[in-house]
């Protein structure tokens, strides 16, 4: 039988919690949040009463006790600790990045909050909160500049951070509409002539913008609004000489913009409002030859000032973690894209 040295133990950090109730609620259901640190980190966890300690490489062990810490602190203000909360600080850096690097923001842009602060959207329904450092950069851009782009591919929340914002700007009264739209393109299918009125047509196109203002305003208040028409939900063509003064505007899917189109719809910036574009370079479902409206947007207009680009990785997909190994495997099949 072998002889265990101290060299072969593992080194431990421990760390004492203030309140063992608070720290149960931090641990979840069977100690799932535990679990989830521990496989991430390739550290082992123990909890003790109000003690924890972690095994592990003296990095890890850091970490570990940094997002322990950070979940404590949430739970301390009352708030609930969810899988996703534990996602988001396992995701984001311990420490304020060099530069712009890691965060998906183009160099030189101006940031007027660090990016290490805690940023939290408020909207009626919910409180969201960015779950990477690419996510914390890009709502950053979001308040700070009135033409923003955010560039990813899919699952990354360029929309449903965009649309947060937008209802938070509307709560807070900086805007007085918010107008979301989208290229009406079939995602390679044709579906032929649609039944209905011309809402009814457009609103499949539409939907994914419907899904995000659910989550964030009670259904009479959206339906209200609607009605009124503060909220708008139309399509690309129908932007068309308008004006859009003092309004909350999104532009998603703009891969499936043409050139003229995307130039129409920048154009419309008017007084008082902020526009945000999104899109996904290689889910283009324009006809063949037909350049993507986003590319010459990003090439002509890079290096102006006050507006921003913010670009995603797979590394910050939020939603099933295979659809990150999905975009990956196709990003190494198809390295042009």
């Amino acid at each position: 039988m072998d002889q265990t040295t101290a060299t072969d133990v593992p080194p431990e950090a421990r760390v004492e919690f203030p309140e063992n109730r608070l720290l149960i609620d931090v641990c979840g259901e069977y100690d799932r949040n535990l679990t989830a640190i521990e496989t991430a980190l390739g550290v082992q966890i123990v909890r003790r009463g109000n003690v924890v300690s972690v095994l592990g490489e003296a990095g890890a062990q850091t970490r570990a006790i940094e997002v322990l810490g950070a979940l404590y602190e949430r739970r301390e203000m009352g708030r609930d600790v969810e899988p996703a909360d534990v996602d988001r600080e396992l995701r984001m850096d311990s420490v304020l990045p060099d530069s712009s690097k890691g965060t998906g923001v183009r160099a030189g842009d101006q940031m007027e909050m660090p990016v290490g602060n805690r940023i939290e959207i408020k909207t009626r329904k919910k409180l969201v909160e960015p779950r990477t450092d690419a996510q914390k950069a890009y709502v950053q851009s979001l308040f700070n500049n009135e033409l923003a782009f955010g560039i990813g591919p899919a699952g990354t929340g360029k929309t449903y951070l965009a649309v947060a914002v937008g209802v938070n700007m509307f709560l807070g009264g900086h805007v007085d509409k918010i107008i979301l739209s989208r290229p009406a393109v079939e995602a390679g299918e044709r579906l032929g002539f649609l039944p209905g009125a011309m809402e009814d047509k457009v609103d499949p196109y539409m939907q994914p913008l419907y899904d995000a203002l659910n989550d964030f305003l009670p259904g009479k208040q959206l339906a209200k609004l609607r009605e009124e028409k503060v909220i708008e939900i139309a399509p690309l063509a129908f932007m068309r000489g308008r004006t859009l003064a003092n309004a909350y505007v999104v532009l998603d899917e703009a891969q499936n913009a043409t050139t003229m189109q995307m130039k129409m719809f920048l154009t419309r910036l008017g007084e008082g409002s902020r526009m945000v574009i999104t899109g996904d370079r290689t889910q283009i479902d324009l006809p063949r030859g037909v350049p993507s409206g986003l590319a010459d947007a990003e090439r002509l207009l890079n290096a102006i000032p006050k507006i921003s680009f913010n670009y995603f990785t797979s590394k910050d997909v939020v939603r099933h973690p295979l659809v990150a190994k999905i975009i990956e495997a196709y990003e190494a099949d198809d390295p042009v894209r």
